[in-house]
């Protein structure tokens, strides 16, 4: 993988893009000069027209990543890429008119366009299913030596073993550092030299996966396997890598500690993140004022009761905060202000609210908090007190998510389906750390166009 802007991004992610990005510019200059041979006049030098070239593939591929053709499932399945490609073509239709609305000039004619993306659609798919083995196959995948063999090595090589992995392991070594969960793991004793079986196996990367470290570190070894070129990580870095969140059953508190992140010389970019939270949240109210103010009605006709359903949440560094909803439950879902859990087909739920939690039309005032600056568009789900006093308790480090603005949308929102447990919380805790650790405007910008494919494919809505 490649870090840009503190976030991770597999090579054969990073080339496929590169590649469709140029795709993309090819099929709009091919649309334009044909347009142009059919009305039979002069093709003008491809320099008077790159601003429209460029608006075409950036809105083209800007629809791509909201919808998921970067993803696991697209790198896998040719079916499933053609699928998505399609959606996102229909989706740049609709980005590249709104571009045309407000700015005429940088947009391809309409003829052009059509042109553009009927060619653009056949090579998408063409690359892939050329190419589409090789980049999801062992090509692009690391070759990693764990030094360990017990429960944390045992994590490694079945996360190895999904579908779309990054890495393969090509050998386990015990380090007599506790119970072996790996049968084929060879005794450190049996090996003369690590570096020299490190160059032996063509390993790319050797990763430190020992359940108990004391006696068992090889600071000799190390050394020598780093400077032979060969990288050394340790397996919380390792797997907030491959799995873009914290590992909370391997984390320690000098980890977070020492480690690269929590960065407090963000004043720049927090900024820019809410300069555009104002923006953003000012044009969503002026657009969603009618459908908040039908759907106000409507939940008015079929239930007594307020429109609009206030209750308390946690914000940045735990300080509480009033969050506005439409309601979408009964008035006496809850008993005595008692928090619930909300359940899978809850009953609680009305007729109108199960539609609009679907099409998240009950979270559209908190817009305004976004204004007001209590939340943000992009950041930790907000939790009610209740929880968040019952979840400190019970999950390490669960105080730090709260040292960003909660958001409408975030990191664990579009990774992890809703959840109502314990272990839910533990799984969606993981991500959120990780967005805290590693914010960027370059992470948030891929949450708002990838929250695009959680309401077109919504999963685990309640």
């Amino acid at each position: 993988m490649i870090r840009l802007f503190k976030h991770y991004v597999p090579y054969a992610v990073l080339l496929l893009g590169f590649v469709d990005f140029l795709l993309l510019l090819f099929s709009a200059e091919a649309g334009w000069v044909l347009r142009i041979w059919q009305l039979g006049s002069i093709v003008a030098p491809i320099t008077e027209r790159i601003p429209q070239l460029l608006s075409f593939a950036i809105a083209l591929q800007c629809a791509m990543v909201a919808v998921g053709v970067y993803g696991v499932e697209a790198l896998q399945s040719l079916r499933f890429a053609a699928a998505r490609l399609l959606v996102a073509v229909s989706l740049g239709v609709i980005l590249i008119s709104l571009l045309f609305f407000l700015f005429p000039g940088l947009t391809l004619w309409r003829s052009n366009s059509a042109y553009a993306m009927a060619m653009a659609i056949g090579l998408l798919i063409l690359v892939r299913a050329l190419f589409g083995g090789l980049l999801g196959g062992d090509a692009f995948r690391r070759r990693v030596l764990v030094l360990g063999a017990g429960v944390r090595a045992a994590r490694l090589k079945a996360l190895s073993e999904r579908p779309g992995s990054g890495f393969m392991i090509v050998g386990h070594i015990a380090m007599n550092d506790g119970p072996v969960k790996i049968p084929e793991a060879i005794d450190r004793s049996e090996i003369a030299s690590l570096g020299e079986h490190v160059i032996k196996l063509n390993a790319s990367e050797v990763v430190l996966a020992l359940d108990e470290r004391r006696n068992a570190l090889p600071l000799a070894d190390l050394v020598r396997v780093k400077t032979t070129g060969v990288h050394v990580n340790e397996i919380s870095t390792f797997l907030e890598r491959e799995t873009g969140r914290v590992d909370l059953d391997s984390v320690n508190p000098s980890w977070l500690i020492f480690s690269d992140g929590f960065s407090s010389g963000r004043r720049l970019s927090g900024v820019a993140k809410r300069l555009f939270d104002i923006c953003a949240s000012l044009l969503l109210l002026a657009l969603a004022a009618p459908i908040i103010a039908i759907t106000a009605l409507l939940v008015k006709m079929e239930s007594k009761g307020p429109a609009f359903f206030r209750q308390t949440r946690v914000g940045r560094y735990g300080e509480p905060f009033d969050m506005f909803k439409l309601r979408s439950m009964r008035v006496d879902a809850e008993i005595a202000g008692q928090a619930v859990w909300a359940q899978k087909d809850d009953p609680r739920v009305t007729r109108v609210g199960r539609i609009i939690r679907k099409l998240r039309i009950d979270e559209l005032p908190q817009a305004w908090m976004v204004l007001t600056g209590a939340m943000s568009f992009v950041g930790p789900r907000p939790e009610r007190p209740q929880f968040v006093k019952d979840l400190e308790t019970q999950l390490p480090f669960y105080a730090e998510r709260h040292m960003v603005k909660p958001g409408i949308t975030g990191w664990a929102q579009i990774n992890y389906p809703y959840g109502a447990s314990l272990e839910d919380a533990r799984h969606k805790l993981e991500y959120d750390l990780y967005y805290a650790k590693n914010y960027t405007p370059f992470l948030d910008t891929l949450i708002l166009l990838q929250t695009v494919r959680v309401l077109l494919w919504p999963e685990g809505a309640r």
